[in-house]
């Protein structure tokens, strides 16, 4: 017979299941997103003195204030 220390623990099991299911989606997702924000540039323009971002491996950018092209800056 279906005791209730089984019921128990099949609930426990499945929440902690379900715990973790979530857990792992969500994680995928946030890594997803901070993979678009580590593989953007820094750009510098020197003639509006602005710091804005461009994408990745883009040697070039130019500026969204003034549109003057910049070089990505390098650390």
């Amino acid at each position: 017979m279906f005791q209730p220390i089984h019921a128990t623990v099949l609930y426990c099991v499945l929440v902690g299941a379900g715990f973790f299911m979530l857990w792992f989606l969500y994680d995928r997702r946030e890594h997803a997103n901070f993979e678009v924000v580590l593989r953007r540039s820094a750009f510098h323009c020197i003639r509006c003195d602005r710091i804005y971002s461009g994408t990745a491996g883009a040697g070039q950018s130019p500026c969204p204030k003034c549109g003057h092209e910049n070089t990505r800056l390098r650390f």
